[in-house]
């Protein structure tokens, strides 16, 4: 997992600065600012982003941290990139094609003089063949500097890797990444620099971290003591990456470059099973419940119009990808993408600059394995509902206003109009989305079934509705599937409804009694 942050220079000197700092492994339950928070930690450094930004209180991210990088990166779902888990992890993943076009390679495209650096985690490839170790640099960075592997051996005995070249840290790891992007920022002078910022923390192994970088002085560090208390070291080491953000953000003031910084913090995906706070586990990382892919997003600084909101917008961690090129100005950036390959990213800068309260009607995850499981599958939510289909053919539909811990599947019970139209609308837009030809399970409740026995429409239509045995008391009202009314009125078969979309809809025809049937339109 990974949080992000942006900073902007100062406009007044012709360029700005994007700094994109991931936490790993950090859902939102440890964060006393988000609804659902289970415990909290002290993270006044991540706080203090509240006031001058917006927070997004819908933000997915994919289950696990190889395929939400690759996400952000080239701003394409997991399904385009092959990345679907974790590069090297159980089950394997394919890793990421340099020939994509990244952040990076757009950024030189449109201003050749941005710097661009990834200092910290990488794990979208295996450092072995030995060349894969300067695939930062071909997908467009000109510094990389930091572990290459997903989960250090030790964080104060690891590997660091820059531009190809190994060395042995034995510096704490989150502390020695804020040395190197302290260091990297300086040596850029007074150049336009995008710098990917990735910690480790606060994702295991689980440890006791310097002191100074927390408040947990109750904890000896003994591995007994981990074992026992697996929360309190996660939370002291959340602490310990906090300290270190206040320091980089106290940097970038002695810079002068504090004021002038957007920061964008987010996590990768939610907790381990190890440091999750729900009752069931199987729903923590790496999987498609809220919990496993919930995270934390929060955007701020100078380019935030009125600060200190929350959003409610649907927004995912792909999103990244245009936002940031657009911070930059590069908002001309979709005449580079190849029709072949379609960039899914929908910029959120008219969120933070007031101008919209959303960009996208849903909000979609996904994991999927070179050696298959039960967790493999896809999620989509639109703003009350979410629909789970597991790659194995199992289905779950949750009402997320009323159930937000997902404890009630819909799909075992008698469903209503309502139901119906959310269900048919996201399993519609993931067939479209992914190009998945099978059909989506047929869905009706006895309501509708029954006034389809009892009432002749033809069906399905095209650009008309023909009523079969219309009575002259009837009104109707037709619903697409998002639940919106398309048409009400007396006069339904005068209508000419070529302008709707291909998809579901609900006739409702109101006499003495409500009628409800559902149409198809080809």
């Amino acid at each position: 997992m990974f949080f992000v942050f942006i900073f902007i220079q100062s406009f007044c000197f012709g360029q700005r600065n994007v700094v994109l700092i991931i936490a790993d492994d950090l859902g939102t339950d440890y964060l006393g600012f988000y609804e659902d928070h289970v415990d909290t930690v002290s993270v006044p450094n991540i706080r203090s982003l509240l006031n001058k930004g917006v927070r997004f209180k819908n933000a997915y991210s994919n289950p696990v941290c190889s395929s939400t990088r690759a996400g952000i990166l080239t701003g394409r779902y997991s399904f385009r990139t092959g990345v679907g888990n974790i590069v090297g992890g159980t089950g394997g993943s394919g890793q990421l094609d340099t020939s994509e076009i990244s952040i990076p390679k757009l950024l030189r495209t449109f201003n050749p003089t941005i710097s661009k650096a990834d200092i910290g985690k990488w794990h979208l490839h295996q450092p072995n063949p030995i060349g894969n170790l300067l695939n930062p640099l071909a997908l467009g960075y000109n510094h990389f500097q930091g572990p290459f592997i997903g989960q250090l051996p030790s964080y104060t005995n690891w590997t660091k890797f820059t531009n190809g070249i190994s060395s042995t840290v034995t510096n704490y790891a989150t502390s020695e990444n804020v040395n190197n992007a302290i260091s990297w920022i300086q040596n850029q002078n007074n150049h336009p620099s995008f710098l990917w910022l990735a910690f480790n923390a606060p994702h295991e192994p689980l440890h006791l971290p310097p002191a100074g970088l927390h408040t947990y002085t109750n904890l000896s560090g003994a591995l007994g003591d981990i074992n026992t208390n697996p929360k309190s070291y996660f939370k002291a080491m959340i602490q310990a990456m906090d300290h270190e953000i206040g320091r980089f953000m106290d940097s970038l003031q002695t810079m002068n470059r504090l004021d002038s910084t957007d920061f964008i913090f987010i996590g990768d995906n939610g907790n381990t099973r190890r440091t999750a706070q729900i009752l069931n586990l199987d729903r923590a990382k790496g999987t498609v419940y809220e919990y496993g892919i919930h995270i934390p997003f929060i955007v701020s600084g100078p380019s935030v119009v009125n600060p200190n909101r929350s959003s409610t917008a649907l927004v995912n961690t792909v999103d990244l990808f245009a936002t940031i090129l657009e911070l930059f100005h590069h908002t001309n950036w979709q005449a580079q993408i190849p029709i072949n390959r379609p960039v899914d990213s929908k910029s959120l800068l008219p969120i933070i600059t007031n101008n919209q309260t959303n960009v996208r009607p849903w909000a979609f995850s996904e994991i999927f394995k070179l050696t298959p499981d039960s967790a493999d599958g896809k999620s989509m939510r639109n703003e009350n509902y979410k629909l789970i289909k597991f790659d194995y053919g199992q289905e779950e539909f949750y009402n997320l206003t009323l159930d937000p811990l997902e404890e009630n599947n819909l799909l075992t019970s008698t469903l209503s109009s309502t139901d119906i139209l959310s269900y048919n609308y996201l399993c519609s837009e993931i067939a479209i989305l992914t190009g998945d030809n099978n059909l989506c399970s047929v869905i009706a409740n006895t309501e509708v079934e029954q006034e389809q026995i009892n009432l002749m429409v033809e069906n399905p239509f095209e650009n008309s509705i023909r009523i079969l045995n219309k009575n002259k008391d009837d009104y109707f009202e037709l619903f697409n599937n998002l639940g919106s009314i398309v048409y009400k009125g007396n006069t339904i078969e005068l209508e000419n409804f070529s302008y709707l979309s291909n998809g579901i809809y609900l006739l409702r025809i109101l006499n003495n009694t409500t009628k409800t049937v559902k149409l198809l339109k080809n």
